[in-house]
C-alpha cells in the first residue's frame, strides 16, 4: 500500500513514488532495443529503458488488469443477452500541457500495451487531426489549441463510432511541418483492441453538442501528464530552440521565418508565445481537467516521472 501524508488522506488519489510504483509490476518484462527507444523518444525529451521499465511496465500491467476486467464483463453480458457481439475497443485518453511529453507517453504506452500477452492491436490518434484547418481558424479568428479550435463534433463522432463497433473510420492527419491539416491524407482506424487518444483537450468538459456529450465520456481510462509550470516553460523554450536549428530550417516549414533568429530573439519569441497562448490555455482549459484523470504522471525538472497518483476505487 502506498505511504500517505495528511495532505493526501482526503484526496481521491493514492500516491506512489518511483520505488513503490516499480515494485507493483509482478510480471511485465520485455526486451526493448536501442532502436525502439530512439523511435519512441522525442526532441529534447530524454527516454531510457529504466524509465519504461519502472513507469510504463507497471502502468501496462495495471491497464492489462482493467482491460481483462472489461472484456470479462462484456463476455458475461453477451452470454446473458445471448448476443455474440464483438468486444469494443478499450479507449485510453492522455491529456496534459503543451511540452509536458504527452506524445512520448502515448507512443511508449502504445508500444508496451502491444506487448501484453494476447498481443492486442493498439492504435494511437492525436487530437491535432481534429483541429480546424488554418483557413477556418483565420476566418473565425480562433486561436489554435484552444477548445473552440477543434472540430469537436467530428471527434465525438469518431469516438462514438469506435464504441459502436463501426468497422473503420478515417481520421484527419495533422502536419507539424506545415502546421495545418493535410487535406489529402487520412489515418484509417479499423477495429483496434485498444485505442489511445492523446491531446491537450481530451479531458475538457466543454462541448459543441446540445446534449453535452464530452470526449472523456468515451474513455475507459484517463491519464494526465503533469509538471510544474516553470519546467514546462523551460522545456518549451528548449524545444523551440532545437526546432529552430532543425525543422524550422526547412523552407516548407510554417515556422521557417524563425530559422534565422538569434539566440536571444528566439528565446524571447518562444517566451512570448508561451505567455500569450500556451499559458492562458493551460490555466483556463487544461490544468482544471487534471483531477478528472484516473491516473496522474508527475514529472520532475529532468523530464522523468517522479510520482504517480492513482484514483482510489
Amino acid at each position: 500500500m502506498s505511504s500517505t501524508n495528511n495532505s493526501e488522506v482526503d484526496t481521491p488519489f493514492q500516491l506512489f513514488d518511483r520505488t513503490e510504483w516499480k515494485s507493483l509490476n509482478g510480471h511485465f518484462s520485455h526486451h526493448l532495443t536501442p532502436d525502439d527507444i530512439e523511435k519512441l523518444g522525442a526532441l529534447n525529451e530524454p527516454l531510457t529503458v529504466k524509465e519504461i521499465e519502472e513507469v510504463y511496465f507497471p502502468l501496462a500491467h495495471l491497464l492489462g488488469i482493467l482491460i481483462k476486467r472489461t472484456n470479462d464483463k462484456h463476455a458475461a453480458i453477451s452470454s446473458f443477452l445471448k448476443k455474440g457481439t464483438k468486444s469494443l475497443p478499450f479507449i485510453i485518453g492522455i491529456a496534459g500541457s503543451v511540452a509536458a511529453g504527452k506524445s512520448t507517453t502515448a507512443r511508449v504506452l502504445q508500444k508496451v500495451l502491444s506487448m501484453l500477452p494476447d498481443k492486442p492491436k493498439v492504435e494511437l490518434v492525436t487530437t491535432d487531426g481534429f483541429l480546424y484547418p488554418n483557413r477556418i481558424l483565420a476566418e473565425r479568428n480562433i486561436r489554435k489549441g484552444f477548445p473552440e479550435s477543434y472540430d469537436t463534433k467530428l471527434l465525438l463522432s469518431f469516438l462514438a463510432s469506435m464504441k459502436s463497433g463501426v468497422p473503420q473510420f478515417e481520421v484527419p492527419v495533422y502536419s507539424h511541418l506545415e502546421y495545418d491539416i493535410i487535406s489529402h491524407e487520412n489515418q484509417n482506424i479499423a477495429q483496434p483492441d485498444i485505442l489511445i487518444v492523446e491531446g491537450i483537450n481530451v479531458l475538457q468538459v466543454n462541448s459543441s453538442t446540445k446534449n453535452s456529450v464530452f470526449v472523456s465520456d468515451y474513455f475507459d481510462y484517463a491519464i494526465y501528464v503533469d509538471a510544474e509550470e516553470k519546467d514546462l516553460i523551460n522545456w518549451y523554450i528548449n524545444r523551440f530552440e532545437s526546432l529552430r536549428a532543425t525543422s524550422f530550417q526547412n523552407p516548407a516549414s510554417y515556422f521557417h521565418r524563425y530559422a534565422d533568429l538569434g539566440k536571444e530573439e528566439s528565446v524571447a519569441m518562444a517566451t512570448n508565445i508561451w505567455n500569450t497562448i500556451n499559458r492562458p490555455n493551460l490555466h483556463e482549459n487544461i490544468l482544471p481537467t487534471r483531477y478528472r484523470a484516473d491516473l496522474i504522471l508527475e514529472k520532475g525538472s529532468h523530464h522523468f516521472v517522479k510520482r504517480i497518483k492513482v484514483r482510489k476505487i
